[in-house]
């Protein structure tokens, strides 16, 4: 079965971020959903309309940026966005959530926003966070890097198979990469993402898009799924 990702986006700069790595992922053969939520519902019909309106819009733009490829819209609501967003990725069976960096995240640097964080302690889903400024490149990703604890087959399957896909090949030098596949730690939950405090350091070190795997559960990207 083909990879499911759900890109978090709400039309901010750094959501445009995620757009991109979405893109890549889905060049890998991953099957994109663009997911909007909203934190309230009006109680007048008439409001309530147009903030779905907007909302739907909003998402529109989205998939226009994406080029044509095949995207998936769900506007969720909910009090709290990484709830929402957990929510949808338990529904939907989703692999990985999408996240672009803090607002305030100095170009070319990854910083986890706060749904990001609250969704690497205990997520249901693998989590990938692009860089700040990553939608201003067409970028390319040849070196996966690999960054996780002896015997973490689920984080290492994930990396050669991304290398695989997008015709690159695994580092363990996770300096100078294109992405960063993390691995979640020993003791996380099977099906679940924890990473520990130096982890922690080296994805905010991290100047590529990073990829933390839920523990035990590997990422079976399609072989040549790059043209």
């Amino acid at each position: 079965m083909a990879i499911k990702e759900i890109v978090s986006y709400d039309d901010t700069p750094n959501d445009h971020d995620a757009l991109m790595l979405g893109r890549v992922l889905a060049q890998a053969g991953a099957e994109l959903t663009l997911a909007y939520v909203r934190h309230t519902t009006q109680s007048e019909r008439r409001r309530e309309e147009l903030e779905e309106h907007e909302a739907e819009a909003l998402l529109e733009r989205g998939a226009r940026a994406l080029d044509g490829l095949e995207v998936e819209r769900r506007v969720i609501v909910s009090g709290s966005t990484p709830e929402g967003l957990r929510w949808l990725a338990e529904q939907e069976d989703a692999d990985i959530v999408v996240f672009g960096s803090d607002y305030r995240t100095p170009a070319g640097h990854v910083s986890p926003q706060h749904s990001s964080v609250r969704l690497l302690d205990g997520g249901p889903a693998a989590v990938a966070i692009a860089p700040a400024g990553y939608r201003s490149g067409e970028p390319h990703v040849h070196m996966v890097g690999l960054l996780a604890s002896a015997g973490d087959d689920a984080a290492l399957e994930t990396a050669r198979d991304l290398a695989d896909a997008l015709h690159g090949v695994v580092t363990r030098d996770e300096r100078h990469v294109d992405l960063l596949v993390v691995g979640s730690r020993p003791e996380a939950p099977e099906g679940r993402v924890m990473v520990s405090a130096q982890y922690e350091r080296s994805i905010e070190d991290s100047t590529a898009p990073v990829l933390v795997v839920a523990r035990g559960v590997p990422l079976g990207f399609p072989a040549l799924a790059a043209a």
